[in-house]
């Protein structure tokens, strides 16, 4: 290194040959104006792993297999490899702070954006993973193949503790498995959380009395760690089997933590995925929600929020359907530009959510993308409906029933008047 002045290019072999348990980075980048593609993939790998801005006077030994190695690079998007020795055994946020950390500052890139990150069996084999996974809520809800639905009572923020019990008791009368709160209700002075989940549980009593049916609810216990025991403890001593972490803000550490607090409580986790788009909204720069999925998967959360393509939130299908992979399957194939092949191991598959925007007129719609597996949240497309919040949900009951059939809505709403209204109303608009 003698009368060099940085090393940068030494952190690019485009001939290595990632090992077996090596971690992989997949980035979209754009150089500085005066900056090579080649000088900033390497730029990227020195500031993930063992570099700095100049070269040093001596290094041990261990330093040069330590190295993270750029070693594909495809237009704007580079591969990067990473050795294991680089990432503490089971933690995540250790992981984050390398992969997706000072790199992000660097002025010699313009934009830079981690897509995804290929992780060998040897890093995931120190994470639990979801505690019920897929199979299990279907068994703690009773429902075999359908999808799971949902809803939050809409306005998302501002009813008493006892309208909104009321309004979730109507949601589960109408035929829905859960009510959520959404991500900005904890426990305010016109909500409390723990009157909140007194009334819920008295009204969810009386639902699963009436229907036969098992009833849910995704309550946000979000808070400091401590506090979100705390409201963890209560719901399990009333009943609950669900619980809601705002992960984006509560961060990884903290959801780390819930997973383990939460599994000996019987409670699965639904992650809401508030303040992802801050950092992956720009297809150029920061984080894609894929990976933040795979993230939360890997951590222990058993439901996580994945758009929905034709509702109000951004996202193509492509992007959707990313997610959804990442989230269910055991095993993804590579999608050039977008995924990185992935074998999941014993780590269980979580549910991907549907929401944001949704009515009966869009439920084929969401259907066609995700499938059965995945939770459908449809909220003002219920409580908006002509003639309240239970012809809602049962109005997209029947627009599931149909979609699952094979049967054309209109078809269906000749026969159920919730869902005629439904349609009368919103039609099949697709809402911005």
């Amino acid at each position: 290194m003698s009368g060099k002045i940085d090393w940068y290019l030494e952190f690019v072999d485009l001939g290595y040959k990632p090992a077996k348990d090596d971690l992989v980075c997949l980035f979209y980048f754009e150089p500085e104006k005066g900056i090579s593609a080649k000088e900033a993939a390497g730029r990227i790998a020195s500031e993930s792993s063992t570099g700095t801005w100049t070269t040093l006077f001596k290094l041990p030994p261990r330093m040069k297999k330590l190295q993270a190695t750029a070693f594909e690079i495809n237009g704007n998007h580079v591969k990067i490899a990473y050795p294991k020795g680089l990432w503490e055994e089971g933690n995540a946020v250790q992981l984050l702070s390398g992969i997706a950390g000072n790199i992000f500052g660097m002025k010699a890139l313009k934009n830079l954006r981690l897509i995804d990150a290929a992780l060998p069996h040897d890093y995931i084999r120190h994470f639990k993973g979801p505690h019920h996974g897929i199979d299990g809520v279907r068994r703690m809800m009773k429902v075999a193949k359908r999808p799971l639905t949902g809803a939050v009572p809409k306005p998302k923020i501002g009813f008493s503790a006892a309208e909104h019990a009321q309004i979730g008791f109507e949601t589960w009368m109408g035929g829905f498995d859960f009510v959520k709160d959404d991500e900005n209700l904890t426990s305010l002075a016109f909500n409390r959380f723990d009157e909140r989940v007194r009334l819920m549980s008295r009204l969810r009593d009386k639902a699963e009395g009436l229907t036969g049916e098992r009833k849910g609810a995704f309550l946000n216990i979000t808070a400091d760690t401590e506090t979100m025991k705390k409201r963890a403890d209560l719901l399990h001593d009333n009943g609950w089997n669900y619980c809601m972490i705002d992960v984006v803000v509560a961060g990884t550490a903290s959801v780390m933590t819930m997973r383990d607090y939460c599994s000996d409580l019987g409670l699965a986790i639904h992650a809401h995925r508030a303040m992802h788009a801050a950092f992956g909204r720009n297809p150029k720069h920061g984080i894609t929600m894929q990976f933040l999925a795979k993230i939360m998967r890997l951590i222990g959360v058993t439901s996580l929020h994945s758009g929905t393509a034709v509702g109000k939130l951004v996202g193509s299908r492509r992007d959707v359907t990313a997610v959804a992979d990442v989230l269910r399957e055991a095993k993804t194939n590579e999608l050039q530009g977008t995924l990185l092949g992935q074998d999941w191991g014993r780590i269980k598959p979580a549910f991907p959510v549907s929401s944001g925007g949704l009515h009966p007129g869009l439920v084929p719609d969401v259907v066609d993308i995700y499938g059965d597996e995945m939770i459908l949240l449809v909220s003002g497309g219920i409580h908006g409906h002509p003639k309240g919040t239970r012809a809602g949900a049962k109005a997209t009951m029947q627009a599931l029933e149909a979609a699952m059939e094979g049967e054309a809505l209109a078809d269906k709403a000749r026969r159920h008047p919730e869902l005629h209204e439904a349609l009368e109303k919103w039609g099949y608009m697709k809402t911005k």
